[in-house]
């Protein structure tokens, strides 16, 4: 039997970790992530269903590929930008490997019409469409509101929150009884952030937004839940944070430190499963207990 880990002991940030240009990118994330590509183990949890995941090329979008993968979805994996390519073909390696078919596509959430071609592409070639993750976000520290630009204030909330209606618009008719949506929210909607406003603000509207679209959808047998983590080590935080926050990411976590997304992706698996089949409208929230801090 494996030895139980103290949740204190883990990989941090620190001053060395190199600082990026966003969106970020997993290859070149220091210290690397836990994606659960040597530790998780599936248990046919979700055999012979298809998902399609945003921002599946990295991150928590990555975690949730793999671990779907392992437990026996096909996988369609949505990404942002000509960066990204290389990270979106490795997650398709790990897809892959655990013998499940997998399909990445560039495309941009903010705009309805792709979001069309990347669901009619995948419903095409993996054959069904149970699971949609819309998991694609953005976000920028500014010190004031006043630093907040309309370019950056129109951004976030199309990335955050319009695509992920785009993407539900452009799945539901797709899916069938059973299916399941399911929404990265973050502890940011639940306590606020004052560097964080835009994407703070983007973030309460996707936990209501699920609670608004689990009752919306219930008659038609469909579940809606979301997933709010705390802290968690991805390419977007060396990316959007300054270095000094950067260091004491997650830090003010009971256990000290962000949390990997290994940790994160089996929230999301439990949703997407039938364990969780009694859940919708609710909002799941691995946060290390950040929010009583």
């Amino acid at each position: 039997m494996e030895q139980a880990r103290d949740p204190r002991e883990g990989k941090q940030p620190s001053k060395q970790t190199p600082q990026q240009s966003a969106p970020g990118v997993e290859r070149e994330l220091q210290p690397r992530a836990d994606h659960g590509e040597e530790s998780y183990k599936g248990s046919g949890k979700l055999e012979g269903l298809t998902a399609i995941i945003t921002g599946g090329d990295s991150g928590i979008g990555r975690a949730v590929a793999i671990a779907y993968a392992r437990e026996g979805a096909d996988i369609a994996i949505g990404y942002l930008s000509e960066k990204e390519e290389a990270d979106a073909r490795e997650t398709a390696k790990w897809v892959e490997k655990a013998k499940r078919r997998c399909i990445t596509q560039r495309f941009n959430v903010q705009h309805r019409d792709e979001c069309r071609s990347f669901v009619e592409r995948a419903v095409k070639e993996l054959g069904r469409l149970d699971i949609l993750v819309n998991n694609a976000a953005y976000q920028q520290e500014q010190k004031s509101i006043l630093d907040i630009t309309e370019e950056q204030l129109e951004g976030t909330f199309r990335t955050n929150i319009f695509g992920y209606f785009f993407m539900v618009q452009e799945c539901l008719p797709h899916m069938k009884k059973g299916a399941v949506i399911l929404n990265t929210g973050s502890v940011t909607a639940l306590k606020g952030n004052e560097t964080l406003l835009d994407y703070a603000a983007t973030k309460g509207a996707i936990h209501v937004f699920t609670r608004s679209l689990a009752s919306a959808l219930a008659e038609q047998g469909i579940r809606v839940n979301c997933v709010a983590p705390g802290p968690v080590w991805t390419p977007l935080i060396p990316a959007t944070m300054d270095r000094d926050h950067v260091e004491r990411f997650g830090k003010n976590t009971f256990w000290g430190r962000p949390a990997q997304p290994a940790e994160i992706a089996p929230s999301y698996v439990f949703l997407a499963s039938q364990d969780g089949r009694f859940y919708s409208g609710d909002v799941l929230a691995p946060t290390g207990s950040e929010t009583t801090r």
